[in-house]
């Protein structure tokens, strides 16, 4: 397994230091996977951002937000669809505080919205594992139902973007439940790579991919008997993380210990985050059909935190990411694990 880096130097006279000399470095870094290319400058997190603001407030947004909020219990009955009773009788999937329903501006032919918490909002370090638990669950039902009524309907993907900065729409912690007839272009790129790495090692790039991390240590934090978690060698956002399950391959499957073990994961590195100064982010699954587990992949994940949410923000997204899928990044890697491991 490679790990390729290119480290690139430029100077420029900088008005910060009087125009003197100063050096920057650039990493230029692959995905050991997939190929895709990541850059990596430390330096851009201190540039000045002319719509970053110093002080946030939550408050007011969340205090606006709350009365005409579609996901809090004193609207939801009215303001929420329902699925179909051939679906399920009862309309919402119900477990604990979580409710799973229709997404009312749906992008899949299957695609189903699932609250975490009756509360409007929630600091990162307010998310408990047993909500987590407790939507996994319902969500692997709908996923269930869904494959029973139709069987092309086999890739799933569990998703949650957390504030607006992450796409969110709505404040209320909420994940999206997502089953497709094909498999997403990045997850079949996944699929695809990964079964030719093993065919050509006869080893499963994932599980091999958990061991170089645990003997590197440079980008590893920690694991639980259910999966690993390793700050990703070339990211796709700042302070990326992947989970990576040790056994199964797909969303479905999950047992209770799994569905504990990654819900914990998670709760610790959302509670990492809010000590980042982080409040917004993106989690995606990304897993092999229902019903299959092949020798070649593992189910994974992957977080990264998106810019803080306040009146005025940068976006952390620019030309680079949307049209040459290439991904400047200012958090190192090695850095963020050694800011979590303690935490695991």
């Amino acid at each position: 397994m490679e790990f390729r880096k290119d480290i690139k130097t430029v100077e420029l006279l900088s008005p910060s230091l009087q125009f003197k000399s100063e050096i920057q470095r650039i990493e230029y870094r692959e995905d050991p996977l997939t190929g895709y290319q990541s850059r990596l400058n430390l330096g851009r997190a201190g540039r000045v951002r002319q719509a970053q603001q110093d002080e946030l407030d939550l408050g007011r947004t969340i205090e606006e937000t709350r009365a005409g909020c579609f996901f809090c219990p004193h609207n939801m009955e009215r303001e929420t669809p329902r699925f179909p009773p051939k679906l399920w009788p009862g309309g919402r999937i119900r477990k604990g505080e979580s409710v799973i329903f229709p997404n009312l501006f749906p992008f899949a032919e299957y695609h189903a919205v699932g609250t975490l918490t009756g509360k409007h909002f929630l600091e990162l370090n307010e998310f408990t594992p047993e909500m987590l638990m407790d939507n996994l669950i319902a969500c692997k039902q709908y996923i269930a139902l869904v494959h029973q009524n139709d069987e092309g309907a086999k890739y799933p993907m569990w998703i949650w973007n957390h504030l607006p900065p992450s796409g969110a729409s709505i404040i209320h912690p909420h994940v999206q439940i997502i089953l497709e007839r094909a498999p997403a272009p990045e997850v079949g790129k996944l699929l695809e790579r990964s079964e030719q790495y093993f065919r050509r090692y006869s080893r499963n790039y994932w599980q091999d991919l958990i061991k170089e991390e645990r003997e590197m240590g440079e980008r590893y934090i920690g694991e639980n008997d259910s999966l690993a978690v390793a700050a990703s060698y070339a990211p796709r956002g700042n302070r990326d993380v992947q989970l990576i399950f040790k056994e199964v391959g797909n969303l479905a499957d999950l047992d209770e210990k799994q569905i504990t073990d990654f819900a914990t994961t998670i709760v610790k590195v959302l509670y990492c985050y809010k000590g980042m100064g982080v409040n917004s982010f993106n989690l995606i699954t990304y897993s092999a059909p229902v019903g299959e587990n092949p020798d070649y992949y593992c189910l994974n994940a992957r977080i990264v935190s998106r810019p803080i949410f306040q009146p005025l923000y940068t976006s952390d997204s620019g030309f680079m990411e949307r049209f040459f899928d290439i991904w400047v990044i200012e958090s190192m890697p090695e850095e963020v694990a050694l800011a979590m491991r303690e935490l695991f």
